[in-house]
């Protein structure tokens, strides 16, 4: 069993994502002993934004090969993605922009797009500092459907979310957010395993 862990939090210590990412990945260890980790920190080693290659010398195609080959690998994803200004990370939308290569992870084809890295299982530790999943802010949601949509574009369809809402709002919301986030880590991985 292979795993990828990606980070794109840009708070470090202080990152809810961060500590829902890293509960997730030791959860399923503990579940799946002899699980293989593969962990990319995009905050700390960004990828650079997505260009036309200057060729096979170039250090970022050859970086960009490598991401894809990590992604192809693995047969489950752990992506902690913070929501910034309604949607994604910057960075977080490097490495998508490196694992969406026609050819690759999907083709077009005369019936339209059809998405080739299916059959893995991608878990999504979501953190936002409002409530996005309902009520007034929902419509300002881009993160969670982006990222689905993107995801299912590339045939992945097993895409669950591990969530902590409004830990901008209060210390006592956000411990409690993330408690119960954190809680339902467990359940989560044995309901599949």
């Amino acid at each position: 069993m292979k795993l990828l862990h990606i980070d794109a939090s840009a708070l470090g210590a202080h990152s809810v994502s961060r500590g829902l990412t890293q509960a997730i990945v030791s959860e399923f260890v503990n579940n799946h002993p002899g699980t293989e980790v593969t962990y990319r920190d995009l905050h700390a080693t960004p990828l650079a934004h997505w260009g036309l290659p200057a060729g096979e010398d170039d250090p970022n195609a050859a970086e960009a090969a490598k991401v894809m080959e990590e992604f192809l690998a693995a047969d489950v994803v752990v992506i902690g993605a913070p929501m910034y200004n309604f949607s994604i990370t910057s960075s977080l939308k490097a490495w998508i922009d490196r694992i969406a290569v026609a050819g690759k992870t999907f083709r077009y084809t005369a019936n339209g797009p059809e998405g080739l890295a299916g059959g893995k299982r991608v878990i999504i530790a979501s953190s936002r500092g409002g409530i996005y999943s309902a009520g007034p802010a929902a419509g300002m949601d881009f993160q969670e459907p982006y990222l689905r949509a993107v995801l299912g574009f590339l045939g992945v369809t097993d895409i669950e979310f591990v969530r902590a809402e409004g830990v901008a709002m209060s210390d006592d919301h956000k411990a409690q957010a993330v408690e119960t986030a954190v809680a339902g880590i467990g359940g989560l991985l044995r309901k599949a395993a």
